[in-house]
């Protein structure tokens, strides 16, 4: 009886290990990676120099292949980046087989179709990158059945159609990026429940409606990204009470009105603020002084009014600042010459007053200047061009300024464009403006400019190599002198009526 248990017990385990074994020869393992990824460059129908074609290859061990990772611990396939190597194709459903892959970037290539929904077996998958390619269809709702997922890129493609309220599934995501796709129709609310987001970017889409509150009540937050839609509504008051790490807020480009929140001024860590080309009326707070690690700030073609204020010297670290096509008013405050790292500065179309504040005149690094098409007054500096030596552009047209053109504006050595049209500018233009050798245009029209030699200042512009257009019209020595200037501009006659060929 003994016997015949030992027998029974034997036999048992001589089945259970014929079972382990065939149950582990059907486990999916480095093999079926291989098929997968062999099934995938099967649907790729053009790449350059056939990279993949002589290096995907049974012969030798797929961990070794270009672009593919695998994992030290189980020895899979655990990341695929294929991106940027030109490849146009489709991705087959095989793709789902590889069960271990964590990542997937197959950025700026030209593979089209719709991405399989045999991607939702990738349970480890944390991130999806396919920028840059010609995707179609709408966007995928198996990216909800993800649970690991952590970054979405989409960009760049041709999906259409709304965004799935079924993306809030995502718990752990971080980075949605459905940027510059044909995507119509209202944010989701449930988005607003992503509680881990830190990037949110739906830029150049045809979205519609209003910003969901709940957006900006994600604390890990760092960069909003709205431009170029059709939003409504209006900015909610309370905008940055739960928002302590927002460092980037891009809403240009829509039909947001209301005005801008003073509490725009709590998101400390804010370093670009793009609200241009909305609906926004008011003045611009003073609160928004507050935002000290600021380096560009858009507020240009809006409905503003009142006066610049001061506080924006608190900016220390600003590069770009733009408040052009508004109604401000008042004078341009002395404090914005403090802002000793600023590159671009754009005040052109509003109704400021009075003098240009000596300081801009020397702010170093500036490189464009827009001042034009306001009701400005007095005279330029005589050391116009030793403050700023790094001026690319300086556009002034449009005001009330008078006085000599400063013969310092040779010291802006890399000017290209000096436009000081519709001025009351007068004396004789300097001939250091010839000194100019990277000037590409030079607008002097209707103002008091007079010359005791015009022939002699016409004939020094010839070194300057790089002119195209010269404008000289409604002044005592009016005319108008078309490219290419050169040597042959010397021959251009002065009169009273012009200048003639």
């Amino acid at each position: 009886m003994g016997r015949s248990c030992v027998l029974l017990f034997a036999l048992a385990v001589f089945i259970l290990l014929i079972h382990v074994h065939t149950s582990l020869s059907t486990v999916p393992n480095i093999s079926n990676d291989e098929a997968a990824l062999l099934a995938f460059k099967s649907h790729i129908s053009f790449s350059p120099n056939n990279i993949l074609a002589t290096n995907w290859s049974s012969s030798t061990p797929v961990c070794t292949w270009i672009g593919i990772t695998c994992s030290s611990r189980h020895h899979r396939v655990a990341a695929l980046n294929i991106s940027s190597m030109q490849l146009h194709g489709t991705i087959p459903p095989h793709l789902g087989n590889l069960s271990f892959l964590i990542s997937i970037i197959i950025d700026n290539n030209t593979f089209h179709g719709e991405l399989p929904k045999e991607l939702a077996y990738l349970q480890r998958l944390k991130l999806i990158s396919v920028r840059s390619n010609n995707f179609t269809g709408a966007i995928p709702t198996f990216l909800s059945l993800l649970p690991n997922l952590r970054i979405v890129h989409l960009s760049s493609n041709q999906f259409f159609s709304e965004i799935p309220s079924s993306l809030s599934n995502i718990t752990q995501l971080q980075v949605l990026d459905l940027s510059k796709k044909f995507l119509e129709g209202e944010i989701p609310q449930e988005l607003g429940d992503l509680h881990h987001m830190t990037l949110f970017n739906l830029e150049n889409n045809q979205l519609t409606g209003s910003i969901p509150p709940s957006i900006f009540n994600i604390t890990t937050m760092k960069k909003i990204g709205l431009t170029y839609n059709n939003l409504t509504g209006k900015l909610p008051a309370t905008i940055c009470d739960h928002l302590p790490n927002l460092e980037e807020l891009h809403l240009s480009a829509n039909h947001i009105h209301g005005v801008i929140p003073p509490n725009i001024g709590k998101c400390r860590k804010l370093q670009i603020l793009s609200l241009s080309i909305n609906e926004l009326t008011g003045t611009v707070p003073r609160e928004i002084g507050n935002l000290t690690a600021l380096t560009s700030l858009y507020l240009g073609t809006l409905h503003l009014e009142g006066e610049i204020p001061a506080s924006i010297s608190n900016m220390s670290e600003l590069q770009n600042l733009g408040f052009d096509r508004n109604r401000l008013s008042g004078e341009i405050p002395m404090e914005l010459g403090y802002l000793q790292k600023l590159l671009f500065l754009s005040l052109d179309t509003n109704e400021l007053t009075g003098s240009i504040p000596a300081s801009i005149f020397n702010m170093s690094a500036l490189q464009i200047l827009g001042i034009a098409e306001n009701r400005l007054s007095g005279a330029l500096p005589s050391d116009l061009g030793r403050g700023m030596p790094n001026l690319d552009g300086f556009y002034c047209y449009h005001n009330c300024l008078s006085g000599f053109l400063p013969a310092s504006i040779s010291n802006s050595s890399r000017l290209r464009v000096l436009e000081l049209s519709y001025n009351s500018f007068t004396g004789p233009i300097p001939e250091s403006v010839s000194d100019l050798e990277y000037i590409e245009v030079l607008n002097l029209e209707a103002n008091n400019f007079v010359s005791n030699s015009a022939l002699s200042f016409l004939t020094s512009l010839a070194n300057c190599r790089k002119l195209k257009e010269i404008t000289f019209a409604e002044n005592p020595l009016d005319g108008f002198c078309l490219p290419p200037l050169e040597i042959s501009l010397i021959l251009c006659k002065f009169s009273k009526d012009g200048i003639v060929n």
